[in-house]
């Protein structure tokens, strides 16, 4: 009778529906996950722990070693200062001694002795003499002439380039110069050989009021040096023009002595300045840091060239047939 009575209890138990059985399956799945994921945790902390040192320690040795590569590069610094060929002359010759006695006694014999050093604030850089001549004949006319030699060095500079360049630069300049004269006639333009790396001689005729002139300007680059010799002629008060190319030989003359008297003044005999090369091209690679410069810009350097054109040597020559 007890057996039947817990039947019967048992059969008034209401059976657990299926949806209570569902809850019950998926708080126990949620459990289960739960202590899953708390028991994974440590372990990730521990991964992540492990892989942010390696990181740490790959990019402090990465860093490490970043001037250790550097330094063992072999590309140049790009702060390298450029170097340039070394200028091959560092000084000038006294200007009113380029040329011998002979030499001044057939170009301005009247002149010979007189001539005139140019004023400069750097001798080593640039300088210049002049010497003027008249050989007065009374009422049988004159023989006027004027001789200038200009001297102007340029030293190797890492901004400006090699004294060669420069050099070059200017003769290049002064050649033109010379053909833009106004007034100028029978222009005529002539190659020199034979003096210094490169020359040129320019001869034209210039129209004055006391007379026809005749005007020979002759240029040379040497190394880093450029040599102008400016030589005029004129027949003064009924006198003869003078032969033009007598001017021009003259004036090449006295060019290959100032050219030769450039190589000399630096120990380097006068076998140089009578025709020889450059030894290397001046836009060729520097071998040598390049050499101070004392004499500043070669650029005012060149502005401050000594010239004198021939409407000065015109003067001179009317102030001396005045006191005739």
């Amino acid at each position: 009778m007890q057996r039947a009575a817990q039947r019967d209890d048992r059969a008034l138990e209401v059976p657990p529906t299926p949806s209570r059985r569902s809850g019950s399956d998926r708080r126990a799945r949620r459990l289960r996950r739960a202590l899953v994921c708390a028991a994974a945790v440590p372990a990730v902390l521990i991964t992540a722990a492990c892989s942010s040192g390696s990181g740490d320690s790959e990019a402090k040795a990465g860093s490490e070693s970043t001037p250790q590569s550097a330094a063992g590069s072999t590309t140049p610094s790009a702060s390298a200062s450029p170097t340039v060929r070394p200028a091959a002359y560092h000084k000038l010759p006294e200007p009113c001694g380029v040329l011998s006695k002979k030499t001044l006694t057939e170009l301005v014999p009247k002149g010979a002795k007189s001539g005139k050093d140019g004023s400069s604030d750097d001798p080593s850089a640039r300088s210049s003499c002049s010497w003027d001549s008249l050989d007065n004949n009374g009422v049988k006319g004159s023989q006027f002439r004027w001789l200038h030699v200009s001297l102007l060095r340029f030293d190797s500079d890492a901004t400006r380039g090699s004294g060669d360049d420069q050099a070059h630069t200017y003769f290049s300049r002064q050649s033109e110069d010379a053909k833009a004269v106004d007034g100028a006639r029978n222009v005529k333009i002539v190659p020199l050989s034979g003096t210094g790396a490169e020359a040129t001689a320019v001869r034209y005729d210039l129209k004055k009021k006391e007379g026809l002139f005749r005007q020979q300007t002759a240029v040379a680059r040497v190394e880093n040096v450029v040599v102008t010799v400016d030589y005029n002629g004129a027949g003064l008060a009924g006198e003869r023009t003078p032969d033009a190319d007598d001017l021009a030989k003259a004036a090449e003359k006295a060019l290959k002595e100032a050219v030769a008297s450039v190589s000399a003044a630096n120990g380097e005999g006068s076998g140089q300045g009578s025709g020889t090369k450059s030894p290397a091209s001046p836009s060729g690679p520097a071998s040598e840091p390049a050499s101070k410069s004392p004499s500043g810009s070669p650029s005012k350097s060149a502005s401050k060239a000594p010239s004198k054109s021939p409407s000065a040597s015109a003067s001179a020559a009317r102030a001396a047939v005045a006191k005739s």
